[in-house]
């Protein structure tokens, strides 16, 4: 499979800044979406070794179990998605995993790690060779998948004439940020990295990015200085409400603004959310005068489910 790469576009100006936005989710698979572009490396693991089921965790609106499946489907995998009760619920994401046969298992949050491990041992002492993806696509390689984004978006800088002083996105299980961020230090970068966390408080939040960061950078024998990483490592929890899922007017206000006056189709518990928090960060902290790139980091089956529940 060969990498993706997509675009940027450029949005205009928000309070003196000027705003462009990466379309992750224009990836050409599934509706895209940051979790499309790591699925790619985890699935190029499973072709090479020549796995033939795959499991996973993730809720009812997870952009990455429907990626895993749909990728799963496409190559005649079993694919087995472990989803706690507590964040379950029938959504758009979750009518295509059905779709894609995923065979899905409900239970607590606090029985969702035992399960995991006696579908793999269910799966292995049945002949089966299964291949395991944290939720999210957590891990070293949903890191690189997004230290070969910062490189792209280097090389738009560089062909444009442009330097993005801001890079915001949405923050959730980790590696987006942990990539963006290594990408960064990787090159000696002057810019701030912003994750507005989507459903995950500090100190956690931002920790477990650190701990990505920290693996990644292990993993590749690169010594960075420690404070670095700190001071490089920007999670924002202000705008989580109350946690995943969350919707409240400015959220909503923020989808219809971007699909009305820009074509571009935001989700409530993702990239609405994090744009909505991008532009009370740049308020709060009166920033302007700055470029600013937003990431738009997928889950357009979540907008439809946003126009069915407001009933337009």
């Amino acid at each position: 499979m060969k990498k993706y790469k997509t675009c940027i576009h450029r949005l205009g100006d928000y309070n003196s800044n000027f705003i462009c936005m990466k379309r992750e989710d224009l990836i050409p698979f599934s509706f895209g979406g940051n979790k499309a572009r790591k699925a790619k490396y985890f699935f190029d693991e499973i072709d090479r070794g020549n796995f033939d089921s795959v499991v996973t965790y993730g809720s009812g609106s997870s952009n990455h179990c429907r990626i895993i499946s749909n990728m799963a489907k496409q190559r005649g995998l079993e694919c087995y998605i472990i989803s706690p009760k507590e964040a379950f619920e029938e959504t758009f994401n979750q009518s295509m995993m059905n779709l894609f046969d995923a065979k899905i298992q409900v239970v607590s949050v606090n029985e969702v790690s035992d399960t995991i491990e006696k579908t793999l041992e269910s799966l292995k002492n049945s002949g089966k060779k299964p291949y395991f993806i944290q939720g999210g696509g957590h891990g070293n390689l949903g890191t690189r998948a997004y230290v070969d984004c910062y490189e792209e978006i280097k090389e738009y800088e560089k062909e444009n004439g442009i330097t993005f002083d801001y890079i915001f996105f949405a923050s959730g299980t980790g590696t987006t940020q942990a990539g963006l961020v290594c990408g960064k230090l990787i090159n000696n970068d002057n810019r701030k990295i912003v994750g507005i966390s989507i459903a995950r408080k500090n100190p956690r939040g931002r920790d477990i990015v650190l701990s990505s960061i920290y693996e990644y950078f292990s993993e590749k024998n690169i010594e960075k200085d420690s404070s670095l990483i700190e001071e490089s490592t920007i999670f924002v929890d202000d705008y989580v409400g109350n946690g995943y899922g969350n919707m409240n007017d400015d959220i909503s206000k923020t989808i219809e603004n971007m699909i009305s006056n820009y074509g571009i189709p935001m989700d409530s518990t993702y990239t609405a959310k994090a744009y909505n928090g991008m532009e009370k960060y740049i308020e709060k902290n009166n920033i302007s005068g700055k470029n600013i790139l937003f990431i738009h980091t997928g889950g357009t089956p979540l907008f439809f489910d946003y126009l069915k529940n407001k009933n337009i």
